[in-house]
């Protein structure tokens, strides 16, 4: 047997096929480790923050915080509008949640009718993955308490506080201010302030009429943030407050009004329907303009029941209705003094007598006036002071419809004014052109129509700040003021109503109307004289009284509307400045369907309210207040005229 050869060769290509293969791997192998080095000194040094920072998200998350709404102040600093702290339930839905079964369990603990109960399971279903819905505000303490002990049990379920908005005044300005209500889907919009997250937010609310719906973005603020720690599932675990973002309170606003003038002249309103409104015959200042009957708007903002907001609705006295800015009325009477600066501007001369027998034959009818049996013979003085209907039938037919209709639009008729707050209706000031527009059955301007349009009645619509504003301007008897409600927005004031153009009436014709508005209250024979004495020592106040009828008394001998029903009774209005003497404050008063004589309805309404802006002011409170001079004495120690 021969030994076994050994070939060096074969070794030799062998192991240099093994070591070229294992220089191979050993390369790969390298070029992988360093490139996996790399990734991680990338990942740990370049993009170390960027990953924290996604870590954070997915740990934290942020939730929008509604802000403090603005506040809405008088001009005095008397809060009107302001916002407290509010015990609310809310429910996210996450995707395991049962929205009827949450809803059942949670009626365990608040009060949720199967109505409520019913809508709000739709509204969990409708809402997006994780957005809160509101279950109920203004929670008890016990409420609150007994959620949040049961939170652990209840997925998605949160008690907390937030804010809520609040009147501290109840119904005195609700026709001014308005009330903020929860947003609608209709008041989202795709651009623009109202696109934004925080309008999703229960929480969160809107003006809805008065100064809240008009001065709305400015009131909102801006929303903050509050950062929360969350689960895997984006539930909460627990808050951190050193993360959060606080908001931006919304811009206060100061209004003109005085919160004790707008209160009392709702006190003295009482049942009645109608409107006050007062302004600063110097400055135009809107100091009062309440409407009643009215209605608190802290029920709107809790959210109102559908009976409850039947019963405002259908109840015939209209507490919804701002009766200030939107009722329009015939003026009556208290239009005289328009219709007597017109005249005198005409060229009438006011000496010129006309005879009242208690009627006026013309046309084929006998017009009425207020007085039976008439005022006997009447000058421009004394048919304002007795407000003898008869002379102004024929005034106003003699000189005509136009040139009335320039003297209303000068004092205010017929026109809205800029108060920033929507509502105001224009009412009408007739004329031949207004008639021929307005009219198509009858275009032409009749006699007849000028014989009402004398006293008030037929082709003329007002409101009750038009009447304030006419007043206001004949008082201040110079400028054609213009009322302003809103004195200031975020500190910034806003213009005088008084940075106005002249009257364009001859300042002889003002002084006499004012003189014969002075008789009205002041002379013994007027017809507001027993319900205009202020007693306030020599501070006296003028006026002028109005009745404007709402049905047709033609043919009927007495006008006493007592026995009739409410809607058919005369509309009581009252017109008044004070001191007469140097003019500060005017005011118009409305009783609607008062059935009495402005006299008697209109007037002592008025002189109330008057009191209390003569009394706050502290010039006219010290001219009251001032000691009567002593009485001369005589040489035998007697007061000059008395009785030894």
């Amino acid at each position: 047997m021969s030994e076994p050869s050994i070939f060096f060769t074969e070794v030799n290509e062998r192991q240099g096929v093994f070591h070229r293969r294992a220089f191979l791997m050993g390369g790969l192998s390298g070029l992988g480790l360093l490139a996996l080095t790399g990734r991680l000194a990338h990942l740990q040094l370049v993009e170390a923050q960027r990953y924290e920072k996604m870590s954070a998200s997915n740990q934290f998350n942020f939730r929008l915080v509604p802000p403090p709404r603005g506040l809405i102040v008088d001009r005095n600093g008397v809060v009107l509008a302001s916002n407290r702290p509010n015990f609310r339930l809310l429910v996210a839905k996450d995707g395991k949640m049962d929205p009827e079964g949450t809803v059942k369990t949670l009626a365990h603990f608040v009060p949720l009718d199967a109505e409520r109960q019913a809508r709000l399971t739709k509204d969990l279903i409708r809402a997006p993955k994780r957005s809160p819905v509101s279950v109920m505000e203004d929670m008890s303490w016990e409420q609150f308490s007994a959620i949040n002990v049961r939170a652990p049990e209840l997925p998605g379920v949160t008690a907390d506080m937030g804010e809520v908005r609040v009147y501290p005044h109840g119904g005195a300005f609700a026709h001014v201010i308005g009330y903020v209500a929860k947003v609608n889907r209709e008041d989202i919009q795709p651009t623009g302030p109202n696109s934004e997250a925080i309008m999703l937010h229960p929480g969160f609310r809107i003006g809805r009429q008065g100064v809240e719906k008009a001065f709305d973005l400015r009131l909102r603020g801006r929303p903050g943030a509050q950062k929360v720690e969350v689960d895997a599932n984006g539930r909460e675990v627990r808050q951190d407050s050193e993360g959060d973002i606080p908001a931006t309170p919304g811009a206060e606003i100061q209004l003109s009004l005085d919160a004790d003038i707008q209160t009392r002249a709702l006190e003295v309103m009482g049942d009645e329907s109608g409107a006050v409104v007062m302004l600063d015959c110097r400055t135009g200042d809107v100091l009062c303009m309440a409407s009643a009957p009215s209605f608190d708007a802290n029920r709107f903002v809790r959210g109102m029941t559908r009976p409850e907001y039947q019963a405002l609705a259908n109840y015939e006295r209209k507490p919804l209705l701002d009766k200030a800015m939107s009722g329009l009325y015939p003026p009556g009477s208290t239009f005289k003094p328009t219709v007597a600066l017109a005249a005198l501007e005409a060229g009438i001369n006011p000496e010129a007598r006309i005879h009242c027998s208690g009627g006026w034959y013309f046309g084929g009818r006998t017009w009425r006036c207020w007085k039976h049996g008439g005022h006997g013979s009447q000058n421009m003085h004394d048919a304002i002071k007795n407000s003898c209907d008869v002379y102004f039938y024929q005034t106003a037919l003699r000189i005509g419809p136009d040139p009335i209709a320039r003297a209303a639009h000068a004092l205010g008729f017929g026109q809205t004014f800029d108060l920033g707050i929507p509502g105001q209706k224009k009412g009408i000031v007739g004329s031949k052109e207004w008639k021929r527009k307005a009219v198509k059955r009858e275009p032409v301007w009749q006699p007849g129509d000028s014989v009402s349009y004398g006293i008030g009645q037929g082709y003329v619509n007002v409101n009750a700040l038009q009447l304030a504003v006419m007043t206001a301007r004949l008082a201040n008897g110079r400028k054609a003021l213009n009322p302003r409600l809103v004195r200031s927005i975020g500190g910034k004031e806003l213009p005088s109503g008084a940075a106005v153009p002249d009257l364009p009436f001859q300042q002889a014709h003002i002084d006499y109307v004012r003189g014969a508005m002075i008789a009205v209250a002041n002379d013994v024979t007027g017809t507001a004289y027993r319900q205009s004495q202020l007693g306030l020592g020599d501070v006296m106040m003028a006026g002028k009284t109005g009745t404007a009828q709402v049905r047709s008394y033609d043919g009927v001998a007495d006008r006493n509307s007592a026995s009739v029903q409410w809607k058919l009774k005369d509309h009581n209005l009252f017109v008044a400045f004070a001191p007469y003497d140097a003019p500060r404050y005017a005011l118009s008063v409305i009783v609607e369907h008062g059935g009495l004589g402005g006299a008697t309805a209109g007037a002592p309404r008025a002189r109330e309210v008057m009191r209390v802006a003569l009394l706050k002011d502290p010039e006219i409170r010290a001219r009251i207040e001032k000691p009567l001079p002593m009485p001369e004495l005589t040489p035998d120690g007697l007061a000059e005229g008395a009785a030894p």
